[in-house]
């Protein structure tokens, strides 16, 4: 069991990384929170209720209100919301209610814009079922929906009151979700802690085999790496930026494809190559750095094939809600462990770095066929 502290100007929390947290969930939270309020309201989907609803349910003595959200990114919307805020003004909900996001990043990201804006504001918990949101989105206090236009479009800043990260539950998570999810933990490394990516380099096969101590070394320093910036950073008004390392072309891709063929790491994992791409052209990295890094990415793959015209993805980074003024900005790794944000990227860079992430995985498609 680790504890890592979120500490930042407008909330402080624990997030609690381990096994055995969901079976004893109501206790821990009445710690937290000092009482269990009356009305408890569960957000989850009917698959992760299904494998783990039970296990969850019978640590409370009085039963939750239990709320679906239908998986996938088309149901991150704002017409899922307000279905979800008349499901809790019907069940009774009020200021004293409290919230539990029970799923991954989508249900996460919701589950705290629900919290943030139902009575203008009610506590809720994060208990992330899939590794991607138990090492990044659940973390940050970050929360927020989609719109046609661009991902994320629409949200707020809203911390839990705790964040219960149960190690356990990966045990039936898909392949595909591990795999997609270990991106944000290369970003982290990538990013912040070189330590983290030579790590990742030498246990391919134990974390990918899901051995408990090599999982919990990487989710406890992803974590940490992500807190360490936010209690610096909580709005993201410039070192919170370099989270977002592969961002900008990711969301790009997911925009694109309708969020319909990639899940978001491994669009996240696609956009991190182009970023190492402009990295190298513009000397951030040197060319070795810039093959090992891409070899880490796809030690962790396989990414998915990409269909796309370099013209359609770019115009969708247009749409990136780090845009300020017309401005573009652009994550890039500094050396390994460190990255910068960076507002001049031009157009050719940008269409020389599409074009070059869009030919690898022509590439990667290719040599699968074979």
């Amino acid at each position: 069991m680790q504890t890592i502290r979120v500490d930042t100007p407008s909330a402080k929390y624990d997030v609690i990384a381990g096994s055995g947290l969901v079976e004893t969930l109501a206790p821990r939270i009445e710690r937290v929170a000092g009482r269990l309020p009356r009305r408890v309201f569960v957000l989850t989907s009917a698959p992760i209720w299904a494998l783990w609803g039970r296990c969850l349910e019978q640590s409370f003595s009085n039963a939750p209100v239990v709320l679906f959200l239908e998986p996938g990114e088309k149901y991150k919307s704002l017409a899922s919301v307000e279905k979800l805020l008349r499901q809790m003004a019907q069940a009774g909900g009020d200021r004293g209610s409290l919230l539990i996001a029970f799923g991954g990043g989508i249900v996460g990201d919701v589950g705290g814009f629900l919290a943030a804006i139902y009575m203008r504001g009610i506590p809720y918990v994060q208990v992330p079922t899939t590794f991607l949101a138990q090492v990044d989105s659940s973390v940050g206090g970050k929360t927020g929906v989609n719109l046609p236009e661009g991902k994320n479009l629409v949200g707020s800043f809203h911390h839990p009151l705790a964040v219960f990260a149960d190690i356990g539950v990966l045990g039936t998570l898909p392949d595909r979700e591990l795999r997609a999810g270990l991106m944000e933990s290369v970003k982290a490394g990538i990013i912040r802690d070189r330590t983290l990516v030579r790590f990742m380099e030498e246990h391919v096969d134990d974390v990918l085999g899901r051995d408990a101590k090599a999982l919990e070394k990487v989710i406890a320093a992803s974590i940490r790496m992500k807190a360490g910036v936010v209690n610096q950073d909580e709005r993201e008004k410039g070192l919170r930026m370099i989270l977002n390392l592969g961002h900008t072309v990711g969301h790009a891709i997911e925009q694109a494809t309708h969020y319909r063929a990639l899940l978001h790491g491994e669009a996240v994992g696609w956009g991190m190559v182009a970023a190492l791409y402009l990295g190298r052209k513009r000397s951030t990295i040197s060319s070795q750095q810039f093959a090992r890094l891409e070899s880490l990415i796809h030690m962790y793959g396989p990414l998915p094939p990409l269909k796309l015209r370099v013209a359609k993805v770019v115009e969708a980074t247009g749409a990136d809600k780090k845009n300020v003024g017309g401005v573009k900005r652009f994550v890039l790794p500094v050396g390994i462990g460190d990255a910068g944000v960076v507002e001049d990227v031009t157009a050719a860079e940008l269409e020389a770095a599409v074009g070059y992430m869009l030919a690898r995985a022509a590439e990667k498609t290719a040599s699968k066929r074979r």
